[in-house]
């Protein structure tokens, strides 16, 4: 028996694009604490371009075996506070796989003081850190760790200094 064909062909709808400000926005579901994340603070130099860089490592607390993932972000700097927004995991083309968490680093070339880093789940979670950077010293401090004023937020992320993968200029 044939099938009936369609007068007219369906409309598909289009997949929602998650901005970071509705992600800010957001209020998420009440769910338990559970550290899934880790925001790594470091220097690094970058010897293509000859500049002193600091960065934000994200970092996922489990373990992958198989496929090596990468963390999805969207980041953006407003004054004093520095706002990432987690969006995922993405697969990375590898050909052995590796034992390693899924991770990525946020690039910024001119942070000198404090900032607040907020980071941001998509459905709304939000953690927050205060840094205090000082170039001269070769120093990074974690000021304070909090969890902002948000119905049904919840801790899903540590801040750590990682003076063990600081790289400076060689003089």
């Amino acid at each position: 028996m044939p099938l009936k064909q369609p007068k007219k062909v369906p409309k598909i709808p289009k997949a929602r694009k998650k901005s970071a400000e509705n992600a800010i926005n957001a209020i998420p579901a009440p769910k338990p604490d559970k550290i899934e994340y880790t925001c790594k603070a470091l220097f690094n130099f970058d010897e293509l371009t000859k500049k002193q860089q600091y960065i934000f490592a994200i970092e996922t607390s489990a373990v992958f075996t198989s496929f090596a993932y990468e963390v999805s972000v969207d980041s953006f700097k407003e004054k004093d506070q520095i706002y990432i927004v987690i969006k995922g995991l993405k697969a990375l083309p590898n050909l052995a796989p590796r034992v390693m968490p899924a991770r990525t680093d946020i690039i910024f070339e001119d942070l000198m003081g404090e900032y607040t880093v907020n980071i941001v789940k998509q459905d709304g979670a939000m953690n927050s850190g205060i840094f205090k950077f000082n170039i001269y010293n070769k120093d990074i401090k974690i000021l304070d760790e909090f969890i902002p004023e948000k119905e049904n937020n919840r801790h899903f992320c540590n801040f750590e200094i990682a003076k063990d993968e600081y790289t400076f200029e060689d003089n």
